[in-house]
């Protein structure tokens, strides 16, 4: 149903660009975001009527007179009656304040066992009119040290235009995201540069750049024997979910919305 209504909106189409040296599971169906994965985010932001606040770094979570007061690296701290944490798990046991101790050793044992990959990503931004030679949309790269997959990217959403410049999408390998996860971000950017021109050495300069450090990427091994969701506390209730607590895809995320959603009723 999740997917029959994003498609029926448009947020979702069926993916039909040719991308090299993709596995296909058999029975699987693979789409695309026309206008980015953002845009499934701000589809359901929308639909929920909720205000939504952006650029609060969370750094507290504290019970004050049977509620949760938030604290956040700049401005005020703000009380709640229900916090849902979608964090990745790392980040939840970086969290300060009474949450500290109301983590049970059994829970921080399970969380601390969930492990994420890191990468790398670079957008690669160009003039309108600017022509990209390659016969596929995205291909995934299987003997170089660095670079994992490429991805022509308003050629894989299929909403090529003459007004709008092309872009091009870099993502690195899981092993040179662990390697080079604390050099210098300039040196790594220049290293995977150099890679991508002996790979398509007929790639035009392009007109911009965008850098990304991707410290949490995909779960590799999520936290174990939690169905989506895991209630670190009751009353008032403190409960944290995400793709970290099932698999990093959009089933995955949505089998865990499901599962926090119910919890959550269960405490209205």
């Amino acid at each position: 149903s999740f997917y029959e209504e994003l498609l029926s909106h448009g947020i979702l189409k069926p993916l039909t660009a040719p991308v090299e040296g993709m596995i296909m599971k058999e029975g699987s169906c693979n789409y695309v975001a026309p206008q980015g994965i953002s845009s499934i985010v701000k589809y359901y932001l929308n639909q929920s009527g909720a205000d939504v606040f952006y650029e609060h770094h969370v750094t507290h979570i504290s019970l004050k007179d049977g509620k949760w007061e938030v604290s956040r690296e700049t401005g005020p701290p703000e009380v709640f009656d229900i916090v849902i944490l979608t964090i990745p798990v790392p980040q939840i046991l970086q969290l300060q304040g009474d949450i500290v101790n109301i983590i049970n050793e059994s829970q921080r044992q399970q969380l601390e066992s969930a492990s994420y990959s890191s990468r790398y990503a670079l957008g690669l931004f160009y003039e309108a009119g600017t022509r990209i030679d390659v016969p596929w949309a995205a291909q995934y790269i299987t003997d170089n040290p660095c670079i994992r997959f490429i991805s022509i990217d308003n050629k894989k959403r299929n909403i090529e235009s003459p007004e709008i410049g092309p872009s091009v999408v870099v993502h690195t390998t899981v092993t040179f995201g662990s390697e080079n996860l604390n050099s210098d971000p300039a040196e790594v950017q220049q290293l995977i540069l150099s890679h991508l021109e002996k790979i398509v050495p007929s790639l035009p300069k392009p007109a911009s750049i965008k850098f990304q450090k991707w410290r949490y990427s995909q779960v590799t091994k999520a936290v174990p024997n939690c169905l989506g969701q895991m209630i670190l506390h009751t009353q008032p209730l403190l409960i944290c979910g995400g793709d970290g607590f099932t698999h990093s895809n959009f089933d995955g995320c949505i089998d865990s919305a499901l599962s926090l959603a119910e919890a959550v009723k269960c405490h209205l």
